[in-house]
């Protein structure tokens, strides 16, 4: 009676493996297969008889020998569990995602855990694999984390121009100018304003005022660095900090965008529409105490440039 229950207490034990919904690998420490569930024959293909015995690097050649021999050394000297998550590595395994309606995801993400298997002697002689499919987990928390990565971006876009919005820029802003307070790195800044704004919009529209502001703000994205930090100031006004650069580079920068602005030539009812702008270039100095005052500078050279003829460049004084 016995002997029956055992052997009933084995074959329920050896259909709950089958047919868990997870993954139960075992291999030894040369890395050969001794246990492959039905999870791993459903995934991968290959069914137990076609990797028993044989090396598990081998049969996957994207899981990386040196790292899961190290892994089995760990296992062996402290005899602990470890673990592997998605966020470490997407997947030990490269099995594609069986749920292509509600999955986004070429394949499966997986979080791996590594049981250390003694023999009586204590001694590790085997590692047991569990393998977990979590891709709707992943999926969700890349999900949140590109909805975040969005919203902070469009909490610092202005949406008409893709550039930053004024709050955004003047933390960029108060951010240059403490840096050059540490490093004493040269830095610039322009402020520009379209000329004779108000007589476009009330000329054309709005909607062709719209189309001027897009069409300047890609003049300055096409004369700027990667490093630099462009942004929408006002309606019409755009202010721009030039990391790592003296004033007459500044300068030269500014009258680069002011004759790529002239050269613009804006279509409204077949009629070609001319425009220009006017900047201010400012550069930190000693008399520059903080962010705003250097804003206040560039913004002076901005109001002389208007003053004094538009469609210039004008170094603010300090």
């Amino acid at each position: 009676m016995s002997a029956s229950i055992e052997l009933k207490d084995i074959h329920w034990l050896i259909d709950m493996v089958q047919n868990i919904d997870v993954g139960l690998v075992v291999i030894d420490l040369e890395m050969n297969v001794q246990v492959w569930n039905g999870f791993m024959e459903n995934h991968s293909g290959l069914l137990t008889a076609h990797v028993v015995d044989r090396k598990l690097n081998e049969l996957f050649t994207d899981i990386p020998k040196d790292w899961l021999q190290q892994k089995l050394d760990t296992l062996c000297v402290l005899k602990n569990k470890a673990f592997t998550t998605w966020e470490q590595r997407p997947y030990l395994f490269k099995f594609k995602s069986y749920r292509p309606i509600t999955s986004n995801s070429e394949f499966m993400y997986q979080n791996v855990t590594f049981l250390p298997l003694s023999d009586i002697t204590q001694k590790v002689t085997q590692v047991c694999l569990i393998i977990y499919d979590v891709t709707d987990v992943a999926l969700n928390k890349q999900m949140a984390l590109e909805a975040n990565r969005k919203l902070k971006h469009l909490s610092h876009t202005d949406t008409l121009t893709q550039l930053h919005n004024q709050g955004y820029w003047r933390e960029c802003c108060q951010a240059e100018y403490k840096r050059h307070t540490r490093t004493q790195q040269p830095s610039s800044l322009i402020m520009l304003d379209i000329d004779h704004f108000k007589n476009v919009n009330d000329t054309y529209g709005h909607p062709f005022g719209d189309e001027v502001i897009k069409k300047v703000a890609d003049c300055i994205r096409e004369n700027m660095r990667e490093t630099d930090i462009a942004g929408r100031y006002g309606g019409e006004e755009f202010a721009l900090i030039l990391v790592d650069t003296n004033l007459e580079s500044a300068k030269l920068v500014a009258d680069r965008i002011r004759a790529s602005i002239e050269a613009l030539a804006l279509k409204h009812q077949n009629k070609v529409v001319k425009i220009t702008s006017s900047f201010g270039v400012s550069h930190i100095t000693g008399n520059v105490p903080n962010y705003e005052n250097w804003i206040k500078t560039a913004d002076l050279g901005l109001y002389i440039a208007k003053d004094t003829g538009r469609n210039k460049v004008v170094v603010s004084p300090h």
